[in-house]
């Protein structure tokens, strides 16, 4: 007889929860989405504060542990559309001691800079660039092929300093912008100001989220230590458009990552704002309307002669019906 493994009441409620929150992260179709994401989409089944009117200010406590769903995640196994994590940093060579045995010397070669497939890549203007606070989420936007459809470069911020080769076709191209995409914390709003710096003379736009897009949102905020506001110029220092409440929310220690947004909502919103105002698409309707406004194929009223629709103007008799 098989030993039987125990599974309090607790984790079989968190099994039942992932299991909801996996097949809510890949809709509609197939979202690649982040561990992260998946996360916090666990805790909206917990604790379905989104539901909650907006001008309700709320912005709840996880109701479970990071620790507590990474334990449910293994044992669901497998999940459709979960990124990878980021692999592991290589680690730093150590050079050997004086003491320890070396062998034959062999002459260091530099190694060639690997020349671009395309030689006249960076030969072109760029309109927009998109830089992300979070690595993660910029491997969940590019494999969700937002790169393609936005017609935009996808980059985190620690690419920054940007090639000079981008930077350069960004100053071909007048009104090109950086968007910047961070987190509702102290370190994801100053991360506008230094993006600004890394690309003078580009238009920098922060599309990222702040207290207010937390509250409005009711968005799953953690704690972390409490954090010291500057006042003065610095690489910390937050925007004035901040009111005394956002400052107060983020000095307390509150954070409001991007990936608490839903997978689908994140893609929507990012398309929208980087692509910006769209001419309204061409359908079967809209063309039968302007048909119908330059005359053709009209339906004749129930008067004998009379060809004009419902709503036009006087009708035009027809001579042969006198």
């Amino acid at each position: 007889m098989t030993p039987r493994v125990a599974v309090s009441i607790g984790d079989r409620l968190l099994d039942r929860a992932l299991a909801t929150a996996v097949a809510r992260a890949g809709a509609p179709g197939r979202i690649r989405f982040t561990e992260r994401h998946l996360y916090y989409e666990m805790c909206r089944v917990l604790r379905p504060s989104h539901a909650a009117p907006r001008r309700l200010p709320l912005t709840p406590a996880p109701p479970v542990r990071y620790e507590r769903f990474e334990e449910a995640l293994r044992r669901h196994g497998a999940v459709p559309g979960l990124l990878a994590p980021l692999p592991a940093p290589a680690p730093v060579p150590v050079p050997a001691s004086a003491d320890a045995p070396r062998g034959p010397s062999v002459p260091s070669v530099p190694s060639a800079p690997s020349a671009p497939s395309a030689p006249d890549l960076y030969d072109y203007g760029l309109p927009r660039l998109l830089v992300c606070q979070s690595r993660q989420v910029a491997r969940m936007l590019l494999a969700n092929d937002v790169h393609l459809e936005a017609a935009c470069p996808v980059f985190a911020a620690d690419d920054l300093p940007l090639d000079p080769r981008l930077v350069t076709g960004l100053g071909r191209v007048d009104g090109a912008t950086v968007h910047v995409l961070h987190d509702a914390s102290v370190d994801g709003i100053a991360l506008t100001g230094r993006v600004r710096d890394a690309v003078p003379g580009v238009r920098v736009s922060s599309m990222g989220l702040v207290p207010r897009h937390a509250t409005a949102l009711h968005l799953i905020s953690p704690r972390g230590p409490a954090q010291v506001l500057a006042q003065g110029p610095g690489p910390l220092t937050l925007p004035a458009a901040l009111g005394p409440r956002e400052r107060d929310w983020l000095a307390d220690g509150r954070f409001a990552e991007v990936e608490s947004v839903s997978p689908a909502r994140l893609l929507r919103t990012v398309l929208r704002l980087v692509r910006g105002p769209r001419t309204p698409g061409h359908s079967v309707w809209t063309g039968l309307r302007e048909l119908r406004t330059a005359g053709f194929m009209t339906w004749p009223t129930n008067r004998p002669g009379d060809t004009r629709t419902q709503g036009d103007k006087p009708a035009t008799r027809n001579p042969v019906q006198g």
